[in-house]
């Protein structure tokens, strides 16, 4: 015999763990810098679209911008935001990029608890793009460790702020 409860319980499942699923799109925050879903995969490419809209993590190792040492500032991929000062990267041994802290208004954050994980995601204020995560493991003076996707950065060589 089959009630509602169970009902329920086999349709969500069928349409969680059906073919094709994907997550339910939330209302749009209000961002300075927006775009619609086909103007930002106009604007950005395949793997920048994919971390900074969509929240996909770059493969370790895998950013040319883990072995630059320049003074200069990361900015936004998705908005030029100027995001990080060189003088606060570090290499944290991860494989990502690390800052111990972001520029003054740069980046927001939000609970993310996706994959079973209790993170704090860190996204560009500007444009609401997905950078990467911040935890409480990094160095003095702050003691956190920004974790960022180099694909959700740029690279502009100049003098530190």
């Amino acid at each position: 015999m089959i009630n509602r409860r169970r009902l329920l319980g086999v349709s969500l499942g069928a349409m969680i763990f059906g073919s094709g699923w994907r997550p339910i799109p939330v209302a749009a925050e209000a961002f300075e810098v927006t775009h619609t879903d086909a103007e930002w995969q106009k604007l950005l490419t395949l793997d920048q679209y994919a971390v900074l809209r969509e929240k996909a993590t770059e493969p370790p190792e895998s950013s040319p911008l883990n072995a630059e040492n320049r003074a200069g500032i990361y900015v936004c991929a998705g908005c030029a935001l100027s995001l990080f000062s060189s003088s606060t990267k570090y290499d944290s041994g991860e494989g990502w990029p690390s800052f111990w802290a972001p520029l003054l208004h740069a980046v927001a954050t939000q609970e993310d608890h996706s994959y079973g994980n209790n993170r704090t995601e860190v996204r560009c204020r500007r444009c609401g793009g997905h950078l990467g995560h911040v935890f409480p493991d990094g160095p003095k003076p702050t003691g956190l460790r920004y974790c960022m996707n180099g694909t959700a950065m740029m690279f502009k060589p100049g003098a530190a702020i």
